[in-house]
């Protein structure tokens, strides 16, 4: 039942969708059923309803609900709020949200086992620590590759396990790191990474340099990657972002939220995240480092 102190915006919104828009009276009330169910699930007064709410109430409808039927309920979301902002003054807080993609693609990523050979590195040189801890720290955090390139030492919080990243937009989130990422980045920040300076040049505060001791390049990055699966007789394109899809995938699988996975990847909508979901099929487990940490399989 809709909420008395939104009956009037409501009723307010079917008058116009009858007489300004002239829509016959199946689609209105479609268009009421759509929001009735809406404002019952959030169960607040409009003025209080944000962006949040509608991104909750699309996870809500997601296991019940087909794509067609999904978009055709936010349709009727965005439409009201439109119609709030413009003739009613309020924020059009459904601006941003965003109608399921179409027969998206799944996406390309590996198997754990696959990850674990992967990242199974013989450590002889500095470069074999510093490609560790790149791998490593790919997967535990699902970094892309622009975000992993612009890291400095002071973005990197070993003692707390966190690894502070500037994403698309210059948007500052907070990643969680497993506890194997952090002892290998440890060991490299503080055994090799001076080693990769060259003689002669001027220092750079990047966390991972390449072999001219300057900062890594998105390409070489690539390079590095592409090479390491090459040895690793791994018959798949590797690149940066299928160990970032890797990551989500396996969050998922393992019970992850998918609002936790959302916040992880950097993603500003919901529905960017939702092509993982047809992993979610497990128990939600609270804590990032009970449900993603290798660090048992290495030992420590």
């Amino acid at each position: 039942m809709i909420d008395i102190e939104n009956k009037e915006f409501v009723d307010d919104f079917s008058d116009y969708l009858r007489i300004d828009k002239n829509y016959s009276e199946n689609t209105v009330e479609s268009y009421m059923r759509d929001l009735k169910y809406f404002l019952t699930y959030t169960d607040k007064e409009i003025l209080n309803i944000t962006k949040k709410d509608i991104d909750n109430y699309i996870l809500h409808l997601l296991p019940s609900y087909n794509e067609s039927s999904i978009n055709r309920i936010i349709a009727s979301i965005k439409s009201f709020y439109k119609y709030l902002a413009v003739y009613k003054g309020f924020i059009n807080i459904s601006e941003d949200v965003e109608c399921l993609q179409r027969k998206k693609k799944l996406p390309k990523y590996l198997s754990i086992e696959e990850v674990d050979n992967l990242l199974d590195i013989e450590l002889n040189t500095p470069f074999d620590h510093r490609n560790k801890a790149i791998l490593e720290l790919m997967y535990s955090t699902g970094l892309r590759a622009s975000e992993l390139i612009n890291l400095e030492l002071n973005n990197v919080d070993t003692l707390n396990m966190v690894v502070h990243v500037y994403g698309k937009g210059s948007k500052e989130r907070i990643v969680p790191m497993s506890k194997i990422a952090v002892n290998y980045l440890d060991m490299y920040i503080n055994n090799y990474r001076e080693d990769l300076f060259v003689k002669g040049k001027p220092k750079t505060d990047a966390l991972f340099l390449n072999n001219h001791g300057t900062k890594m390049t998105r390409q070489g990055l690539y390079k590095i990657i592409g090479k390491i699966a090459h040895e690793k007789n791994i018959n798949k394109e590797i690149t940066p972002h299928v160990l970032r899809h890797s990551f989500a995938t396996h969050m998922i699988e393992c019970g992850a939220d998918i609002r936790s996975v959302q916040e992880l990847l950097g993603h500003e909508n919901v529905v960017t995240t939702e092509i993982y979901t047809h992993l979610a099929n497990n128990f939600i487990k609270d804590n990032y480092n009970e449900y993603f940490n290798r660090s048992k399989k290495e030992g420590n």
